[in-house]
């Protein structure tokens, strides 16, 4: 069904996103990106000068964005790391404004952090942390119809 028209409160704040990590909540977040990028090869094609691709593959990546509140990320990966073990994750996204038309839950498997900070402060500034990551897999528990 096509969306013929809006209202400009139904478009959604993200003041009112959710994370889950492992099934815990995480009340501290102030931004998640999930992005899923095709790898594609390209194709030649006799009689066409523009050239063709084929889908080979896909890579998933995102950026989790958090105020600093506790030491979640470093109680979660530091022994791993230390033993030369991931750490795998599963992360739930919803978005859902109560003026919008829907909300949107999308579940992120197989999710690997990028890197672990130890420390990263500076007097009179509030502190944050931006955690890139990885992942296999993901599927879209539910949609925004209009």
């Amino acid at each position: 069904m096509a969306l013929q028209g809006y209202k400009a409160e139904q478009v959604i704040n993200g003041t009112f996103g959710e994370v889950w990590i492992n099934g815990e909540y995480v009340a501290e977040v102030t931004g998640l990106e999930a992005k899923v990028t095709l790898e594609k090869s390209e194709v030649n094609i006799v009689g066409k000068l523009a050239k063709g691709y084929k889908v080979t593959g896909y890579e998933g990546k995102g950026t989790l964005k958090l105020n600093k509140v506790t030491s979640r990320f470093i109680k979660l990966m530091n022994d791993n790391m230390k033993q030369g073990k991931q750490t795998v994750c599963t992360i739930i996204s919803k978005l859902a404004d109560p003026n919008a038309l829907g909300a949107e839950r999308i579940v992120i498997k197989d999710a690997t952090f990028d890197e672990l900070t130890l420390a990263n402060w500076e007097a009179r500034k509030l502190t944050e942390e931006s955690i890139p990551f990885t992942f296999t897999d993901w599927d879209v528990l539910d949609t925004i119809n209009a």
